[in-house]
């Protein structure tokens, strides 16, 4: 079973058989179904299936299970691999993506850099299909496309915040800013940018050794988003609480909590089963915890 499975409510589907059924009832009452012809004239098809009780794909907040696969010269569907989703809500990002095939199968990672994290963000692509359409008839690439992320997690915990006051947030905000202007230039090339964000992470380096001897890091640590394990899209977060619900599968009953949280300036959902969540989620509180990421990219004609 693929382990993020749990994160949307189904812990206890361990066995083979009440997995075919899940899996076979999404193909059979799938909420969304897309098809498209790849660049080698084979009919590929994605059948998705809400499994809250906000029904249809239109709606953010919700999570489900997709089925891909490939239809054969008799017209029948071939069951490849499926997997566990979050839609999320809003644009996470405004930069552009590149986008590659797995080794394996015929799924997608891909790739954003955002000058707001300082790193490439490696994402599980969710749309396929609208991609590999483009891919086919030769409109990559295609300009004027969002990002929107979500995330799945299996293990994770609500921290206090930082109490900051008016005058400490407006600071954060400015330095934020102008950080982001010198990430940009040092993009560009520019040998002064990068000499002063190199000074500048020394100071801060600096800084937090002294402090960490008689604080706890994350007192003085707000927020971060880095890289987890050896999997590309997994990475361990930390971020502030902007919303938060609580939701029932409805197939097991599962309790599922889906965390807004604005972390390193970016804003995405976060799906998490309620067993697995130490602490009580409030808005203002932070979650910490590792999450697979998931992209579902924004095209213009959609």
């Amino acid at each position: 079973m693929h382990k993020y499975m749990r994160a949307i409510g189904f812990s206890e589907y361990t066995d083979r058989k009440k997995l075919k059924e899940l899996l076979t009832d999404v193909i059979m009452n799938s909420d969304h179904r897309a098809y498209t012809m790849n660049q080698e004239g084979i009919l590929l098809g994605e059948f998705s299936k809400n499994h809250t009780h906000t029904k249809g794909t239109a709606e953010s907040g919700t999570f489900g299970v997709a089925v891909c696969g490939e239809f054969d010269d008799n017209d029948k569907f071939i069951y490849e691999y499926y997997f566990p989703y979050l839609t999320g809500s809003g644009i996470t990002s405004y930069e552009d993506v590149s986008v590659e095939r797995h080794a394996d199968k015929d799924s997608y990672a891909g790739i954003c850099d955002d000058i707001k994290v300082g790193i490439s963000l490696i994402f599980y692509l969710r749309n396929r299909i609208p991609y590999i359409k483009a891919q086919s008839t030769g409109k990559l690439p295609i300009r004027g496309t969002t990002l929107t992320l979500s995330g799945l997690s299996l293990k994770g915990s609500i921290l206090l915040p930082i109490k900051k006051d008016e005058e400490q947030v407006l600071r954060v905000k400015k330095d934020s800013a102008n950080r982001n202007k010198l990430l940009a230039a040092a993009r560009q090339g520019d040998e002064d940018a990068i000499e002063t964000l190199t000074l500048e992470d020394m100071d801060m380096y600096t800084t937090i050794s002294r402090k960490i001897q008689k604080n706890d890091i994350f007192s003085l640590v707000d927020t971060y988003f880095m890289p987890y394990g050896v999997e590309c899209d997994q990475y361990s977060v930390l971020g502030e609480i902007t919303e938060f619900r609580l939701v029932t599968n409805d197939i097991t009953g599962e309790k599922v909590y889906i965390l807004t949280i604005l972390c390193n300036e970016l804003t995405f959902d976060v799906c998490i089963n309620e067993k697995d969540l130490y602490g009580e989620p409030q808005v203002g509180r932070r979650f910490k915890g590792s999450i697979w990421l998931q992209g579902y990219i924004n095209f213009p004609e959609e």
